[in-house]
């Protein structure tokens, strides 16, 4: 009988599967990296064209950095470094260098969590401060982008006069891509900028993998240019989170340049879709929570069918992962309903995971394997497991002889492409 071991947290689950079924592994394609990371960092800041640009900006720069915080896996000990010494060798002095923890709607990170993003020799010598959607007057206001979304963003990152994000460049399961402009555009904007940008949810061309025809990306791709980001320092990692490219120019420079990469890491192709998919997120810190999570749930239900089942191994150690998203569903008892209170009440981050999960869910099962308390998962209209290998046991018993099952070990960096 085959095993399949998928990541969990920082460890690993297991599971046995029968022999009588059909199983396809779905991974992610083989993308070795082709250089050490020193190496494809070093030979992304050897730009002259860059170098004269920033140069241009004139002398006693201010330079705002947006980094993301502990929710995604950006390898910021081994890109920081090599940033500062960049922008010291160009003559700016580390104080006039802030950097934000661009939180988004997540909970701001308290100071004494910033060693979780920023190596602590960064800490100690520069100026660090977390990213509050709701602090008002910490949020200047540029107007409005041509779709009506009122942008508001950090009023200090903004006032800097020159404009650095760093980040991940993946496919994002309804942004199309993260990267680029979206770590400020985004991560550093007011609640009432992202609530209505994320609107953009129900838009049939707001998926993974979409990134011209996306309204959503191309809506923050104008809060960018407002907001007037100057460089994106921006890695592609393959599934292992190795390092497989680095890019550092403008914002869509790098856009145009990393997704051809991003997709060849990540697209695999399958036939039709599955009576089981057995998915994990793949591991720390992308399973932190249930609202991290549910990005891997997306592509999974890409390759379920009608009326199919999907078991998600997601370790979620803090829970759901947003007060607001729990809120939503209580006394909710049915994925219609959910679906019924959301678009009654309009868009608002938080409770649109609720919907997507409602989504989903609504056309096929969907058991958790977690930390999570059982009760909290019920509260979402999930099935709780008490392991990867029971949920397994149960649902097979379910399955008719000719089944198809699927196993994703890193579903969220795994696109699916159905083959015509």
């Amino acid at each position: 009988m085959p095993t399949f071991s998928l990541p969990y947290g920082k460890t690993k689950l297991s599971c046995t599967l029968p022999d009588s079924f059909q199983v396809d592994a779905l991974l992610p394609p083989q993308a070795p990296p082709p250089a050490p990371p020193e190496t494809l960092i070093a030979a992304a800041f050897q730009n002259p064209q860059l170098e004269a640009r920033v140069r241009a900006k004139g002398n006693n720069l201010t330079v705002a950095i947006a980094v993301n915080d502990k929710t995604r896996p950006v390898p910021h000990q081994l890109l920081l470094p090599p940033l500062l010494k960049w922008l010291g060798d160009l003559g700016i002095r580390p104080e006039h260098i802030s950097f934000f923890i661009a939180t988004g709607t997540h909970i701001p990170t308290p100071s004494e969590e910033f060693h979780r993003t920023i190596p602590d020799a960064i800490i100690r010598q520069y100026s660090v401060e977390s990213h509050d959607c709701d602090c008002v007057e910490n949020l200047a206001f540029l107007g409005n982008t041509q779709a009506g979304t009122p942008i508001y963003v950090n009023r200090k990152y903004y006032q800097a006069k020159l404009k650095i994000v760093v980040g991940n460049l993946e496919p994002h399961h309804f942004m199309g891509f993260s990267g680029g402009v979206k770590s400020a555009a985004i991560g550093l904007c007011g609640r009432e900028t992202i609530n209505k940008n994320h609107a953009f949810l129900t838009h049939p061309n707001a998926r993974a993998g979409i990134y011209d025809q996306n309204p959503m990306r191309q809506d923050i791709e104008e809060i960018g240019e407002r907001i007037g980001i100057d460089l994106a320092l921006n890695t592609v990692m393959n599934a292992q989170k190795e390092i497989i490219a680095v890019l550092l120019n403008d914002p869509k420079a790098v856009m145009r340049a990393g997704i051809p990469l991003s997709l060849q890491a990540t697209q695999v192709k399958f036939t039709e879709p599955y009576d089981l998919v057995i998915a994990s997120v793949g591991g720390a810190p992308k399973d932190l929570n249930l609202y991290q999570s549910q990005k891997a749930l997306t592509h999974a239900s890409m390759i379920v069918r009608d009326g199919g089942t999907v078991i998600l191994a997601a370790e979620c150690g803090e829970g759901s992962g947003s007060a607001s998203f729990e809120k939503f569903m209580e006394n909710v008892n049915s994925y219609q309903e959910a679906i019924a209170k959301f678009n009654q009440e309009g868009f608002r981050v938080g409770p649109h995971k609720a919907f997507q999960i409602a989504q989903q869910a609504a056309r096929s099962q969907i058991y958790l394997v977690s930390e999570m308390p059982k009760t909290l998962t019920a509260r979402f209209l999930l099935h709780p497991a008490e392991s990867l290998q029971s949920a397994v046991d149960q649902v097979i018993q379910q399955l008719p002889a000719n089944a198809r099952i699927a196993v994703m070990p890193y579903a969220t960096n795994t696109l699916p492409i159905q083959a015509l």
